[in-house]
This record gives structure tokens, sequence and C-alpha cells, in this order.
């Protein structure tokens, strides 16, 4: 089966980056490598499409998009690791739910490299420690191709997640690799995350 070809892309806009994925899975077709894209994003909201808008408590100074992943609503900003999933499902012989479980587990193993333990929640898709949400999952599946993908709070300011209810829930705690004594950089963790994600998908 094809490889899983990783492309860094530094620092970039929202809209431009979604659009970008719809397009590449709109024209992929049964040869296209998966690809993990690696990034992080200037301060956006993202809301799902069954997003509620309550979930935004207060109307600060970060953008809000409407967005088609599943999942209610989350921060991107500086500092976080995103890692965008275009993974043909269909190909792989897996389906969205054992998708959310791998992505999930490459984050559980990459942060017991750093000692920290981690677990995943039935009634929240996510990755937590000690109950505080450090990651956070969204995808939307066409064509049987996955897009969207994961987020992994690093080194960056969390005040705006106290603005949301992240995920959809009130109060959530939200933490971050460096306030688990991580030391290791978001470019660090990205190329980590990369290697588990590529693994697991390719079990």
């Amino acid at each position: 089966m094809a490889d899983v070809l990783i492309r860094h892309l530094g620092q970039v806009d929202y809209l431009p980056t979604w659009q970008a994925m719809q397009d590449f899975t709109a024209r992929r077709d049964a040869a296209t490598t998966d690809e993990i894209w690696l990034l992080q994003h200037p301060p956006v909201y993202t809301l799902g499409q069954a997003g509620k808008p309550e979930h935004l408590l207060d109307d600060i100074d970060i953008p809000l998009v409407r967005i088609d992943r599943g999942g209610q609503i989350t921060y991107h900003g500086p500092g976080q690791v995103v890692a965008y999933l275009l993974v043909d499902l269909k190909r792989r012989g897996f389906g969205v739910r054992e998708l959310v479980s791998r992505m999930e587990q490459a984050v559980i193993d990459l942060l017991a490299e750093h000692d920290v333990r981690a677990e995943r929640r039935a009634d929240a898709p996510g990755v937590y420690v000690a109950g505080a949400k450090i990651a956070a999952l969204g995808l939307r599946i066409k064509h049987g191709c996955s897009y969207h993908g994961l987020a992994l709070n690093a080194d960056m300011d969390l005040t705006p997640f106290s603005h949301i209810n992240p995920c959809g829930y009130p109060a959530m705690a939200v933490t971050q690799t460096r306030d688990t004594g991580i030391a290791a950089t978001p470019a660090e963790l990205a190329e980590t995350l990369a290697a588990h994600l590529t693994r697991h998908i390719t079990l």
C-alpha cells in the first residue's frame, strides 16, 4: 500500500488551507498518495457543521469560521501542532471510527514517550491528560476519504479556550505539552506526531 506523504506547511491561514483540503479530496483518485499536512494557524475559532454558536461565550477579536467537519467549536493558534489527514479510508480498509481511534492512539503514544500518561474518553473524542483536553479531533469524510484532522496543544496561549465551551463541553479544562513538563518544541512534536500517525494509519 502507498506510503503517506508528509507536508510541512508552516503557519498558514485557515480558510485557504481548508479550501486546499477540499480541492485535494475532490481531485484525488484511487492512485493518489495519502498525505498528512503539518502546520499552525493564526488565531481562529472553528465551528463544526452541527456546531452550536452559543458555545462561543464571548465575542473577542478572534474570527469564527463555520466549517464542514464534525464536532463543535475549538480554537487554533500559534504554538499548536495541527495535523490534517488526507486518507483514502476505503483503500486502507477501515472506517471513520477506526481512524479516530488510531489518531488518538498516535497522540497517546507520543505523550507516553515523554512519560506523560494520556487517555481517550468514550463520550468526547480527543486525548486527555489528568482530565484536561490536550488534543482535539474533527474529521470530514467525502467519497470514502478523510480531511481535517487533529490539533495538539503544545506551547501556546490557552486563554482563548476560556471564551468557548471547548468541543461543546462547558468548563472543560484544557492543557498543553509544555504544562505537562515536555520540553520538546512544537516543530519537534510535529515530526514525532507525523511518525506515529503514519505508523497507525499504515498498520
